[in-house]
């Protein structure tokens, strides 16, 4: 990935270059040789005013030559890159040495052939001397670029590491968010069907007894709650104005079922109004509240929701009259559907940065408190 993004940014044929070692060797060595025959044109050949067309011939056969007889060395080096330092350094010794012979050897026998000079072996020791510096150099030159090579390969290796690992951890993330979603989503959903459930026994129990103007109003208000619940994203928030107007809905259906027995008291501080919460965080306290302090007392009950703010967190409580604690099962692994998905949407949403207890209520009935970090909607 990183190594293709990294030739798209070059035509083809240096693509293919950067990609291909052997093409990049036998460009170097022409170049590099037939580089020694221009400056040993401009410095030798000039210089000693040989500049017959033997001369020159010889000159570029040289290089020639030196290509040749280098060749093998890649194939040494190639074949003791691995091994431990003496035994590349030996390589490398020997191998100079031994092109170096060769190539003075070829060079003195075809510049006195090309020539017609004659007696050159006295001067061997010196166009040995100068085959040697230009192997060495030779010799340096192809350890350079194999470790610029290596160090492209492992750096073209690193990039594409990290770029699969970072594709790896999007990936990863974008799969805890959609199971995170799922799962909030989830939640969200469970909560309608027992209030739908009982809604529609209510409607079908008011139809029976013949009230249709009543229970018309009341499928008009379920539709507008049910509305509200599908246009809401349950995995964003809202604030708690609207979570309030949307729990009206809800009990206007349930003040619909029970009449005068449901009596509401809202107190909330103004200030709070304003504060983000899950969407219809409140509506399953409400219908747990409903289902064991008004629905089993002839005489109703009241239920109380409040909001304020404390610091950085907003409460919020509901209360009601009803039997207390004796009826509620409150232990985190015993509570019903409702409760525990409100334990389980609150966790998803602040982690372990919330509060969740039930506790008695004086006179009688149950506090449902919740406390969750401070959010407020952009004016």
């Amino acid at each position: 990935m990183a190594e293709s993004s990294m030739e798209s940014n070059y035509p083809p044929f240096i693509g293919t270059l950067y990609r291909n070692s052997n093409y990049q060797f036998w460009i170097l060595q022409f170049v590099g040789w037939f580089g020694l025959s221009l400056i040993s044109f401009l410095s030798l050949t000039l210089w000693y005013n040989q500049q017959g067309a033997a001369y020159i011939a010889h000159t570029i056969l040289q290089s020639a030559l030196g290509v040749l007889v280098s060749w093998p060395l890649r194939w040494v080096f190639h074949y003791f890159w691995y091994d431990s330092g003496v035994f590349r350094i030996s390589a490398a010794i020997a191998g100079v040495l031994g092109c170096s012979l060769v190539w003075t050897i070829l060079r003195m026998t075809t510049f006195m052939a090309m020539t017609g000079e004659s007696d050159l072996w006295s001067d061997f020791g010196g166009w040995l001397f100068g085959s040697i510096l230009i192997f060495v150099c030779w010799v340096a030159f192809y350890h350079g670029v194999k470790y610029y090579q290596l160090l492209q390969k492992e750096h073209e290796t690193l990039l594409m590491v990290a770029a699969e690992n970072k594709e790896q951890q999007l990936r990863r993330s974008r799969a805890e968010t959609i199971a995170h979603e799922a799962q909030l989503k989830m939640l969200r959903y469970q909560l309608n069907p027992h209030f739908l459930f009982n809604t529609l026994n209510a409607i079908s129990a008011l139809v029976q007894i013949k009230k249709s103007s009543t229970a018309n109003s009341m499928i008009v208000q379920l539709s507008d709650f049910l509305r509200y619940s599908l246009d809401n994203d349950p995995i964003k928030r809202v604030s708690l104005e609207q979570e309030l107007d949307a729990l009206r809905l809800y009990l206007n259906i349930e003040q619909t079922r029970f009449g005068d027995r449901l009596e509401l008291e809202f107190d909330i501080q103004p200030e709070a109004s304003t504060v983000l919460v899950p969407s219809l965080i409140l509506q399953p306290l409400i219908e747990n509240a409903i289902k064991y302090a008004i629905a089993p007392s002839e005489a109703g009950g009241k239920l109380v929701i409040a909001a304020r703010l404390d610091g950085e967190f907003v409460e919020v409580e509901v209360t009601d009259t009803g039997p207390g604690l004796e009826n509620y099962q409150i232990e985190p692994d015993a509570v019903g559907v409702g409760l525990r998905n409100t334990i389980d949407r609150l966790h998803e949403f602040y982690g372990d940065n919330y509060k969740f207890r039930l506790e008695r209520a004086k006179p009688s009935g149950l506090n449902v408190y919740m406390r969750m970090p401070l959010d407020k909607q952009p004016k």
